[in-house]
């Protein structure tokens, strides 16, 4: 029930993407309006959105999902400053120009340090912790 917002989100990503950044600009610049896109954001921003959807839309997480997402974490929570940057100049044709609000190197940093308690500790609710081990037992013998 918890990924149909996400999947909502994501579809509305792939419809309206120019909207989403427009969003994410008022949030997190000092001066919203001062961004130039670089040509591919907007597809980029759609693939995105078409990756969660395929992702959310699957019966189960893709196998080793769950390190990809604790490595991701990681280089989120130790270096914040350096991926905002990086995205930045992925994204904005004059990214040295942009003025981050206060908030977003500690929200990234929060960010990361979510996904790598997620991509550690994750499973599927009521799965026991040693599920996966009599599950591989099992198929052993078989």
């Amino acid at each position: 029930m918890r990924r149909l917002p996400v999947i909502g989100f994501a579809l509305l990503e792939i419809v309206a993407p120019r909207r989403i950044i427009a969003v994410g600009e008022r949030v997190a610049f000092a001066d919203p309006d001062a961004g130039r896109l670089r040509p591919w954001t907007v597809p980029m921003a759609r693939l995105e959105g078409l990756a969660f959807v395929w992702l959310l839309g699957r019966d189960g997480p893709p196998a080793g999902i769950e390190h990809v997402l604790a490595a991701v974490g990681l280089v989120l929570a130790l270096f914040p400053r350096t991926v905002v940057e990086l995205n930045l100049d992925v994204a904005y044709e004059n990214a040295d120009e942009l003025e981050l609000k206060r908030w977003v190197i500690p929200a990234t940093r929060l960010l990361g340090a979510v996904y790598v308690i997620a991509g550690l500790f994750a499973r599927p609710v009521g799965t026991p912790a040693d599920a996966d081990e009599n599950t591989k037992r099992r198929d052993e013998r078989a």
